[in-house]
């Protein structure tokens, strides 16, 4: 696994409201809300570095696409390590199990063309590992 973090995932209770907020209240730039065509899909992403994103995804979105009960602390909060290839992802989500990570969901396509797979470290914190055709890491990352 590179020393990578790609999106740091914010679980919110309202996304237009914190749309609101991180948009029009703290000045970040954004394309707005995509994603609505799919149920569980609605998230707002901002561009705060090269390489780094924020995302704002519903919890309850976050909950369903992690199996984990909505409830979870764990369902507030995601890092996103993007890697280049579907195997990548795999050898990724091994390596944390490896090292004593659970694996919360096993790596799987998404209902938005990607694949990707969560893992909670020993402390619980949530990772996912995703690769995604249109967000590739640069070279040399």
């Amino acid at each position: 696994m590179k020393p990578r973090i790609s999106v740091i995932t914010l679980g919110v209770a309202d996304l237009e409201r914190a749309l609101r907020f991180y948009r029009d209240g703290l000045g970040l730039a954004t394309d707005g809300i995509v994603g609505e065509e799919f149920e569980h899909g609605a998230v707002a992403f901002f561009d705060l570095q090269a390489g780094l994103r924020l995302a704002l995804w519903p919890r309850a979105s976050i909950a369903h696409d992690t199996g984990l009960p909505s409830g979870e602390p764990a369902a507030a909060f995601t890092l996103g390590h993007n890697v280049a290839s579907r195997a990548e992802v795999d050898v990724v989500v091994a390596q944390a199990a490896r090292a004593g990570a659970t694996i919360v969901k096993p790596a799987q396509a998404t209902f938005w063309g990607g694949y990707a797979g969560y893992f909670q470290d020993p402390d619980g914190h949530l990772w996912e590992v995703v690769w995604n055709p249109q967000w590739l890491p640069g070279e040399g990352d």
